[in-house]
């Protein structure tokens, strides 16, 4: 899908992706570096970084690769300290870093609850912090993208944790736009609908897919692709004047009350 933006259109400002290792984290550090951005990918396993960040190289981009786990403040404040000494500072963040679990409500134990909590929504909070004060210090403006989800904004059977860590990110998107503007820090997410990946391929291509996919009043899921534009779009300037948005991605999957 040809893009709408420029290729130079975030020329000059230094992204970190978490979660960018593979699925959409990789798709988007890609999408950033080909629009002239420096991008730092972050992931917890570094050397499953070294494929997104070459495939950059080969594109004529600029990209980095750090270590980071989420859910640690140090990990996170080391991760930013070596993407600062490369690039400068971080002055657009995808808070992409994501875990699910498929337990229903009564099975489900404290374990798999505090694993998808302590990424989804706990590690996205040590992001964005570390994030914030560090670009405020400079007195430069800035994005933050985090990366929500439509259960987020509805309801499913089975994915209690995931849809209660992404409501969260939508309500702590919208405070922190509130709170960051006045350091002309910009927070914003985008709340995908099913995106199909090589992670959930099997299960969409299943009976069970299929049926989901009929509640999708455009029939069809998702690619990665289709959250270019929105991803382009509050990264660069061309959202100035945006915070606190929530935009959906998902085929009319929201409107579909079915």
């Amino acid at each position: 899908m040809p893009s709408l933006f420029a290729p130079d259109c975030l020329k000059g400002k230094v992204a970190l992706v978490t979660g960018a290792s593979s699925g959409l984290g990789r798709d988007f550090a890609l999408t950033l570096a080909a629009h002239g951005a420096a991008v730092v990918c972050a992931a917890r396993r570094v050397d499953r970084l070294a494929d997104t960040v070459a495939d950059i190289a080969r594109a004529g981009g600029q990209g980095g690769a750090v270590e980071m786990d989420v859910t640690s403040v140090a990990s996170v404040g080391a991760a930013f300290d070596a993407a600062e000494a490369d690039f400068g500072p971080v002055t657009v963040l995808v808070n992409n870093a994501g875990v699910a679990s498929t337990d229903r409500a009564m099975e489900l134990t404290e374990e798999p609850w505090d694993q998808v909590l302590d990424t989804n929504l706990k590690g996205a909070w040590h992001a964005a912090q570390a994030f914030g004060r560090r670009l405020s210090a400079t007195g430069k403006p800035g994005s933050l993208v985090n990366i929500a989800s439509i259960l987020g904004l509805r309801q499913a059977g089975g994915v209690l944790p995931y849809a209660v860590s992404k409501a969260g990110l939508v309500q702590m998107t919208q405070t922190l736009a509130l709170e960051w503007a006045r350091h002309n820090i910009r927070v914003n997410a985008i709340a995908p609908g099913y995106i199909e990946t090589d992670l959930n391929r099997g299960f969409l291509e299943s009976e069970a897919g299929q049926a989901l996919k009929k509640r999708v009043p455009q029939r069809r899921f998702g690619q990665p692709e289709d959250l270019a534009g929105a991803l382009l779009l509050l990264a660069s300037d061309a959202s100035a004047y945006m915070t606190g948005a929530i935009i959906a991605i998902d085929g009319g999957h929201l409107v579909n009350t079915l």
